[in-house]
């Protein structure tokens, strides 16, 4: 898995686990506000960005994939911020590796689980070829809000990502599991998309009732 590290070397570790059909770009506004206040290690998952090589197989194996990684660049635990796929990402982690997981901010995901998850594959699979076509990533775009200067970004990888991956690392297949240990799902105030910081979220600490 391709991974990226920026600012302070001494700072406190802060993992960024980007959405589906995106990469570690998506945090670049997040980065320069950050500054060099926190060392951001920031992957491209698998199946995205630099990572697109890769399969993605299950949330699992990509959970175990993260912990190796804070094992070896953040051994004392880390914070831990995901926007959608890596939101259900940093949810399991912290349900599974608690220990690597210092503080989570979860921004919007799925976090109960779908009445008819069947269904919502289908339909998923029916339209992924959509998702290949530069034309239809460009009016999502439009629909997200994606910044002009990510624009590029996010139709590049939006067409190179697999069917395969979408499937995979769709809200159907995540295992929801919020540590017990939290007081409520974290909620922001409302759905930010890649590239825009949300307005306003709440924040639950791993560890504190």
């Amino acid at each position: 898995m391709y991974v990226r590290e920026t600012g302070d070397a001494h700072a406190p570790p802060l993992l960024l686990l980007h959405g589906g059909g995106v990469a570690g770009w998506m945090w670049r506004p997040v980065l320069d506000r950050l500054g060099t206040s926190h060392r951001a290690i920031i992957p491209d998952l698998p199946g995205h960005g630099r990572s697109a090589a890769e399969a993605y197989r299950s949330h699992e194996e990509t959970a175990r994939a993260l912990a190796q990684i804070l094992e070896e660049r953040a051994p004392n635990g880390a914070t831990v911020a995901g926007f959608s796929l890596g939101a259900q990402l940093t949810i399991l982690l912290a349900a599974t590796r608690p220990g690597l997981v210092a503080r989570a901010v979860v921004v919007s995901t799925q976090a109960k689980p779908l009445r008819f998850p069947g269904a919502t594959l289908g339909l998923l699979a029916a339209t992924a070829p959509l998702a290949r076509q530069e034309w239809f990533t460009r009016l999502q775009a439009r629909q997200l809000l994606i910044p002009d200067e990510l624009l590029a970004d996010y139709v590049r990888d939006s067409v190179r990502t697999s069917r395969e991956t979408l499937l995979a690392a769709s809200p159907c297949s995540a295992l929801t599991c919020s540590p017990r240990s939290w007081p409520s799902v974290t909620l922001s105030a409302r759905r930010p998309s890649p590239g825009r910081t949300p307005r306003r979220e709440q924040r639950s600490r791993p560890g504190r009732a």
